[in-house]
């Protein structure tokens, strides 16, 4: 079963560059999806900026406390229409949620139709499209196949050059011609299409942009899972469960921890070797055993690990220690996988480690899946 990512892409400016864009988006991984959504408040500046935010904010926080897609939606829409024409913030918005099957809906409220791009062609979708009091809905589902994506605008991008050469502005039939005259079929590059598709709306513009300008690009791909076991069980009775669930996992296996390799070592009955091309003097040793990518000591890699994990770290470096080959591979993944043993280690309250500020397992696996989420990493919690 190939694992499915969904990455994004942005670019965006403000109406006048002094002030914050009225614009705004975010987005939440899942076990099952990623949701995302565009929102565009009224008018421009900070106004703009902070009805767009409490849209944003309101309907990530329903996702996240369970929500689903449409109901979120339908909360925003009533929230809206309530406030439409009064002094209440206002912003208009776009929603999508791709599953990890690669099936889309996408829910725009008063603003631009999405498109579908492929490696071939991009489309304006228009399955549904109905009136919900003042407001006009539009509702789009489908399948999306590896390498394909939806693509959300603003309405600065699609009204780009009305009043200037363009009668009606760039509109939504517009983007989607400009992406298929100039793009050749083949792979995407979702960076270069949304920086793309928003210098030629500021061109549209010319000297005086007359709105904010956001593209929001979604796209698919095969994932990267790496999954990192540390830590003994709680109880020794779950020590076959524990393993039988990582190594039955899909993806790249990492175990830190000298107890936690030797309980692993003694169920999959494979020898742990000491990797003789470990030379840093700095990091703990690094270890070998068959079936797993990487084997490492276990509380001072992981403090060594979060210290380092937003460093740009040069390219020979990273093959010098456990350390650093660890940190790569979390650098490189799309999904963490994290099993973790809740037994208490009594070494971890020693005065030495405290005093070289060294944190217990629980506190610093705690800040590396901090820091991976930050970075846009799903990363999913096992516990024993």
């Amino acid at each position: 079963m190939t694992y499915i990512h969904t990455d994004i892409f942005t670019c965006q400016s403000s109406k006048h560059p002094s002030n914050p864009c009225g614009d705004v988006f975010g987005f939440v991984h899942d076990v099952d999806a990623t949701t995302i959504i565009l929102s565009d408040g009224l008018g421009a500046g900070i106004k703009a900026n902070i009805a767009a935010e409490m849209c944003v904010s309101r309907f990530l926080s329903l996702i996240k406390n369970g929500a689903s897609l449409r109901d979120a939606f339908s909360a925003l829409v009533k929230t809206m229409n309530n406030a439409w024409g009064s002094d209440e913030p206002f912003a208009v918005f776009s929603v999508a949620r791709i599953l990890n099957n690669g099936s889309t809906t996408v829910l725009s409220y008063e603003s631009p139709l999405p498109i579908l791009i492929t490696e071939n062609t991009a489309t304006v979708l228009s399955d549904r499209v109905y009136t919900l009091g003042n407001a006009i809905i539009s509702e789009n589902n489908g399948n999306l196949s590896i390498g394909e994506g939806i693509l959300l605008l603003s309405d600065g991008i699609t009204q780009a050059g009305l009043g200037q050469g363009l009668p009606k502005g760039w509109e939504v039939e517009g983007v989607a011609c400009h992406i298929n005259k100039k793009r050749s079929p083949g792979k995407i590059n979702g960076q270069i299409l949304t920086d793309d598709i928003h210098q030629q709306a500021k061109n549209y513009w010319g000297r005086k942009q007359g709105d904010d300008c956001s593209v929001l690009f979604v796209k698919i791909r095969k994932g990267v899972i790496v999954n990192l076991l540390s830590g003994p069980p709680s109880n020794k009775h779950l020590d076959n469960k524990m393993i039988e669930d990582f190594m039955g996992t899909l993806g790249i296996k990492v175990i830190c921890g000298g107890t936690t390799s030797q309980i692993a070592s003694r169920i999959l009955n494979k020898k742990i070797e000491t990797d003789n091309h470990d030379v840093s003097a700095i990091s703990p040793p690094g270890y070998q055993m068959e079936g797993i990518h990487l084997v490492t000591e276990g509380i001072v890699t992981l403090n060594q690990v979060y210290n380092l994990l937003d460093e740009e770290l040069d390219g020979e470096s990273v093959y010098q220690s456990a350390v650093f080959e660890l940190i790569e591979l979390l650098k490189t993944a799309d999904r963490i996988n994290l099993f973790i043993g809740k037994a208490v280690n009594p070494i971890e309250n020693d005065i030495a480690y405290k005093q070289q500020g060294i944190l217990s397992r629980k506190k610093i696996l705690q800040l590396i899946e901090e820091k991976l989420i930050c970075k846009g990493k799903l990363v999913v919690r096992y516990e024993y």
